[in-house]
């Protein structure tokens, strides 16, 4: 399988040091230019992780394909649309809900950073989803309480 990755579902699995769930779940993860920039400055919050993780899954993007989208799309988040229908991927991994009715409306499968930990957990990488979303709510990335809640419920983990 092939998942291309967005930048901020990126930052928010390396809070919970989970990246390698990606490569366990999916087998070929890749990003555009455009997010491997976003993700690996210096002021991003896990850029190093990120750096690392992300050697030799860089790709360049073809701009002569389109994709449809709406006036507040990124530069990262476009090229990871374009990628996807590039390889034919099987997943786009996004957390933005913006960025993913795009998706829908492309005719993309989508799958957020939290829809990863429950998968791993359904696939018995991880045990718990818990510790792993309170290390992202620990972070700089927002997660809704509400979202939080739904995915505990959904693990089998909610009290």
């Amino acid at each position: 399988m092939i998942l291309i990755a967005d930048a901020s579902a990126l930052i928010a699995l390396a809070a919970c040091n989970s990246l390698p769930l990606l490569d366990a779940i999916f087998g070929t993860v890749l990003v555009p230019e455009a997010v491997y920039v976003e993700v690996a400055a210096n002021d991003k919050p896990q850029a190093e992780r990120l750096r690392l993780y992300l050697q030799g899954k860089v790709r360049q993007v073809n701009m002569q394909k389109y994709v449809y989208l709406d006036a507040f799309a990124d530069a990262g988040e476009t090229a990871a649309m374009l990628l996807y229908k590039e390889l034919s991927a099987d997943y786009l991994l996004i957390d933005d809900k913006r960025g993913r009715k795009v998706a829908f409306i492309n005719q993309i499968k989508t799958i957020g950073s939290l829809g990863v930990l429950l998968q791993a957990k359904r696939k018995g990488l991880i045990e718990h989803v818990a510790p792993l979303l309170s290390l992202i709510e620990a972070s700089p990335v927002f997660v809704s309480r509400s979202l939080v809640n739904t995915v505990l419920e959904l693990a089998g983990e909610s009290n």
